[in-house]
């Protein structure tokens, strides 16, 4: 998901990008992106960049951001569970069994 984050005028924007693409980036956001192990990712800045320490704060607080999504990797384990016809499969057997009764017309 697109994540932002703002320190003074400066908005940075980032963007997941395909696998395989880098870090597409201006070099002070870039060097965080890969000290915080991003691999693939676009971004996009506004406002006085020049400031170097507001245009860091403000990728680093963007970084920040994204730790409130959970990655296949931190998803709890799961057991596996029967579906209900397997589970109850014995039970349903049992009925099916029966005769069917069906109405006399007099």
């Amino acid at each position: 998901c697109k994540v932002t984050g703002k320190c003074g005028s400066v908005l940075v924007r980032l963007i997941p990008a395909p696998r395989g693409t880098g870090i597409v980036s201006a070099p002070v956001p870039k060097k965080l992106l890969q000290m915080a192990g991003v691999e693939d990712c676009y971004t996009c800045a506004t406002g006085q960049t020049a400031t170097l320490g507001n245009f860091a704060k403000a990728c680093f607080k963007a970084i920040a951001r994204t730790y409130t999504y959970l990655s296949p990797d931190l998803w709890a384990p799961v057991t596996a569970t029967l579906n209900p016809y397997q589970e109850h499969s014995d039970f349903l057997a049992k009925d099916s069994k029966r005769p069917v009764q069906t109405q006399q017309e007099d």
